[in-house]
């Protein structure tokens, strides 16, 4: 289970908690101090704002090489880059740090307000507090299930092979402590979380990081204010982050994110501004990881099944990441007996969207695992994954609800109607299916589900469906 361990603590003071959401310290700017900050960036004078601080990553300079020959420097030693492969039962032995604090110096910092023309101003006065560092404490892994048979076995062995291991975490740790230092000389009392399958339990060696920027505790205006906020990130980014950041994009999506590749990690992230239910369902699911430990293994296998058959790219129309686990997780919920409850339902003052952000990290801590009368194995729960989507659920009248642990009716608003998949966001109601909106997408699909059932339910191999040396080497 996962244990009292405060990764990806939002790292805000305690004695703010009696303030509603986020405790605030409003920074107030006059309308003239805005306009003369704006035109101070717009003439591109940042050598003032440069010259406070010196990027480092590791201790080095992104100017300098990271290498002096075939020598690594010295201060690189303690950061491992790869991971040993993880024994079955056999717990993370190194500490895990993540959203760890990183200190501002005390050094002025200028804050840099978005390029509006003159004659607007954002509203961007009111942002998270200051905070004090906090002590890191390890997580504690839960022993993996058994494997009887020969599809268990595949199961657990590519989940081992695969599962981003705490090396992995600590390169997009330290990407994100370094970040989060540069994004605060544009905005000083902005935080940057590290968020997604990354801290969510469910990460590969693979996986990409996401990072959420918290620049206020009001909701961003996505299509406005985030947008120009990630145009200052994006241009910080090509100028004078250059050095160590390749390929940075503005993605004007529904939700704006920023991509980018990490050169030191190799690691490839998307950046959002203000996505908090993304920092919400993060531990949601964490919670979910480790509350029965079949879960992470047969997700791991379940992700790089629909990746190898291209139903795995919300980018692209199908399935995103966070849809096929909250499948999973809402297959596991229904069976006859259950392997999972609905945890919201069990603990709402835990799990509500008004908790405080600061306190979301506790949550997982105060939830002991569940014991299922269950006993199904990993390679009998796969079959009825693909199954109970190929064969029973039914797609054009229910909805997939983990918060209420069953398929319930499609409501009737304007986001449901019309829509091939629907997948309900445990905190916010939303579709987390919408991009499957072409029949000819959805279609495959499920025919992809009929198929792979067929063909596992008839050999009990897993490279039926799932080649496991391309599986491995994809991590």
């Amino acid at each position: 289970m996962f244990p009292n361990s405060i990764l990806g603590r939002p790292p805000f003071t305690p004695n703010h908690q009696q303030h509603n959401f986020f405790a605030l310290s409003p920074t107030l700017y006059s309308h003239q101090q805005l306009i003369d900050a704006q035109f101070n960036f717009q003439n591109a004078d940042l050598s003032r704002a440069v010259s406070l601080q010196q990027l480092t990553y590791g201790n080095v300079s992104p100017i300098s090489p990271l290498f002096r020959g075939r020598k690594r420097l010295s201060d690189e030693k303690n950061l491992p880059l790869d991971g040993k492969r993880q024994r079955f039962h056999s717990p993370h032995q190194e500490p895990t740090i993540i959203n760890h604090l990183v200190p501002l110096s005390g050094d002025r910092r200028y804050s840099m307000p978005p390029l509006f023309h003159t004659n607007y101003v954002p509203d961007i006065v009111r942002c998270v507090p200051p905070f004090r560092e906090i002590p890191i404490l390890e997580p504690r892994e839960i022993t993996l299930p058994e494997a009887k048979d020969k599809l268990s076995q595949q199961i657990l062995e590519l989940f081992e092979a695969c599962q981003q291991q705490v090396s992995d975490l600590k390169k997009k740790e330290l990407c994100r402590a370094q970040l989060q230092r540069e994004i605060q000389l544009l905005f000083p009392q902005s935080r940057l979380f590290l968020v997604g399958s990354s801290l969510n339990g469910f990460g590969t060696r693979s996986s990409d990081g996401d990072l959420c920027l918290v620049v206020k505790d009001e909701p961003v205006n996505q299509k406005t204010e985030a947008r120009h906020i990630l145009t200052l990130v994006h241009k910080h980014f090509c100028t004078r982050l250059s050095g160590y950041i390749e390929r940075p994009q503005l993605i004007r999506a529904k939700v704006p994110i920023v991509k980018f590749r990490d050169k030191v990690s190799c690691v490839e992230f998307d950046l959002n501004v203000n996505n908090i239910v993304g920092i919400r369902n993060t531990f949601l699911l964490r919670t979910y990881a480790y509350l029965e430990n079949r879960v992470r293994p047969l997700v791991l296998v379940i992700k790089k099944w629909a990746s190898h058959h291209d139903i795995n790219d919300a980018s692209r129309g199908t399935l995103s990441s966070y849809s096929l686990v909250l499948m999973v997780l809402h297959y596991l919920q229904t069976l006859p007996e259950p392997i999972l409850p609905s945890i919201q339902k069990i603990y709402p003052e835990s799990f509500s969207p008004a908790i405080q952000l600061h306190l979301v990290h506790q949550v997982p801590c105060n939830v002991p695992p569940y014991l299922s009368k269950n006993e199904s194995n990993l390679g009998d729960l796969l079959l009825g994954f693909l199954k109970y989507y190929a064969t029973e659920f039914d797609w054009n009248s229910q909805m997939i609800s983990v918060r209420e642990a069953k398929a319930i009716p499609r409501p009737d608003g304007i986001e449901w109607r019309n829509k091939y998949i629907c997948v309900e966001e445990p905190f916010d109601g939303t579709n987390t299916a919408r991009a499957v909106h072409e029949k000819q997408k959805f279609d495959m699909i499920k025919d992809q589900f009929l198929k792979s059932w067929h063909r596992l339910r008839n050999k009990k191999d897993l490279n039926s469906i799932l080649p496991l040396r391309a599986a491995v080497l994809k991590r």
